[in-house]
Order: structure tokens, then sequence, then C-alpha cells
């Protein structure tokens, strides 16, 4: 079974699962139901943050499958594509659901800042994973959000909706940096694994496919782009991008001085494509231009 399901509106997504509307622009849904085995493709044109059950699930977490008795988050976005496949047999999580249309941000603080909730384009197997208490947090939010939805509709209404919205994803934010950090050792063992694809990268690849950009290591090591970059972040202090600099820079030392290659050489080594951004970039690394930095040397 395949099935496509555009969910571009809460009206679609409250007709969907039979959650009652409250409002027009957001829902809560707690759904408990059952889903027929298949692969079903929903197409997002609203954001939604799924809480849902995983008691006996096996779930992927970046390159590592953990068994999660609590609970996990998802979050998608308005033009997010999602696949989902249901098997035959497998477990029914139940879940609840805080969607919201963008128009009901339009003209908010928080509008301008949605950009700055990077979990909303992470993959799903890189779900936040809550503890008891967390969950006791996220749902006394949803509550709160819940409770004035029930209200009649004044000139507050949305202003407070709104402000609940904003903590529960500030609260998301939080609860994903202390996983990162609880994940220490998982997280260490991908840096590593960049680390190591970066120095492969630039002695042999960088040449033939151009700079090394944090999206190609992301996409190797099976996780986003977002999150593959506060997960280096969370680990070294630095960011996947700063970590690429300086690998260059280091590289490009060391093709220097070889004073067989020109400096046009040494950029195309590098996988620039222009000698003068080369010069440029390590001029603003370093202080110096190649020419400059081989003089200084030799």
């Amino acid at each position: 079974m395949h099935e496509e399901i555009n969910i571009d509106s809460v009206s679609h997504l409250n007709d969907c699962y039979g959650f009652t509307p409250l409002h027009p622009l957001i829902t809560i849904g707690h759904y408990e139901g059952e889903s027929m085995p298949g692969e079903y493709v929903y197409h997002y044109g609203i954001y939604a943050i799924y809480i849902k059950e995983t008691k006996g699930c096996v779930l992927n977490y970046g390159l590592t499958k953990y068994d999660f008795d609590e609970m996990s988050v998802v979050a998608f976005a308005p033009g997010q594509k999602v696949t989902a496949v249901i098997e035959p047999g497998s477990v029914q999580p139940r879940w609840t659901v805080l969607a919201f249309h963008p128009d009901l941000l339009a003209r908010t603080a928080l509008g301008k800042k949605m950009s700055s909730y990077g979990f909303f384009s992470y993959n799903s197997n890189e779900a936040l994973h809550l503890s008891a208490e967390e969950v006791t947090v996220m749902n006394s939010v949803m509550s709160l959000i819940e409770r004035e939805m029930h209200h009649a509709l004044d000139r507050h209404s949305r202003s407070i909706i709104v402000a609940n919205i904003e903590v529960f994803l500030d609260y998301c934010l939080r609860f994903y940096e202390r996983q990162f950090i609880s994940r220490e050792e998982i997280n260490s063992s991908v840096v590593e694994k960049f680390q190591l694809m970066l120095a492969d990268y630039m002695a042999v690849e960088a040449g033939r496919q151009g700079m090394p950009t944090v999206a190609y290591f992301a996409d190797k090591l099976n996780l986003s782009q977002g999150y593959f970059g506060e997960l280096v972040k969370s680990a070294t202090g630095m960011t996947a991008k700063d970590i690429i600099a300086d690998n260059m820079v280091n590289a490009a030392r060391e093709l220097l001085n070889d004073m067989n290659l020109s400096v046009t050489q040494v950029g195309y080594r590098l996988g620039f494509e222009y000698p003068q951004h080369f010069v440029r970039f390590f001029k603003r690394k370093t202080g110096k231009t190649p020419g400059e930095y081989r003089n200084v040397a030799n």
C-alpha cells in the first residue's frame, strides 16, 4: 500500500486523524488509533511537532540503533516531504501533535526567529528522546496552549498562544542540547569519523571533486546537515565549517612548502576552481598571501 497525504493546513490534519477543530491555525491532537501497513508519504504545508511513545521500538540514532522506553520528538516544517513505512505487525505508537500554520506567526517575533530552530530540518532518525521529567514539562506547556485554544477568542488569544509555542520550541532546543551532551561518546565517534574522512578527502578527492563542504560529510555520515553541525559544535566547540577551513589551511601550508608546485596548482589541489579564490581564502585565514607565506617560510 502506497499513499500520498497532503497536510497543507490545520484543517487537513484534523480531518486526517479525526481531531476536534478548536482554532483555524493551530491544533493539538492525541492519537491512539492504528495505521494500516504500507508506505505513507506526507507533504507538509504547516509546522508539526510530534511527541510519540516508543516503547518496544528500535530506532536509529545517527549511525547507531537503540531501544528506547520513553518518548521521542520529531518536527516537520512547511515544504518538507516525509516518508513513513509501517511494517505488518509493527508496534503502533500513540502520539500527540502540536501543529500550526505559518500564518499564525505572521508579524510576530517568533515568526522572525523560526529559522533558529534547526531541529525542524533534522532527519527522523535524529529524534529528540525525552526523559519522564522532560515529558512532563512538554505536556504542561501544551496544556497551556490547549487551554487557551478552548478560551473564547479575544485580542490576547493569539499573543498568548504564540508565546507558549515559543516556550515549547525553546524547551526542544534545551533538551536537544542535553541530548548532545549525554551522548558524548557517540558524538565523539562521529566527529572522529568526520576528521578521518576530511583528511582523506583533502589528500585524494579535493582536486577532483572541489572544496569539501559540511553537506558532503553530513550525507556520508547519514545525518542531516543541521544535526551534524550541532553535533560537531557540541563535541568540539567549533563549527564543522571552521574545522574544514582549518584543515584546508594546514593542507595548503604543506603544499606550499613544495616549491615544485605553483600557487595556482596548490589551489587546484585543494579544490579551488579559481586561483584568486584560494589567495583570498589563505590570506583571510593566515593574514598572508600564499606568496608571502612562502617568502617567510623559505
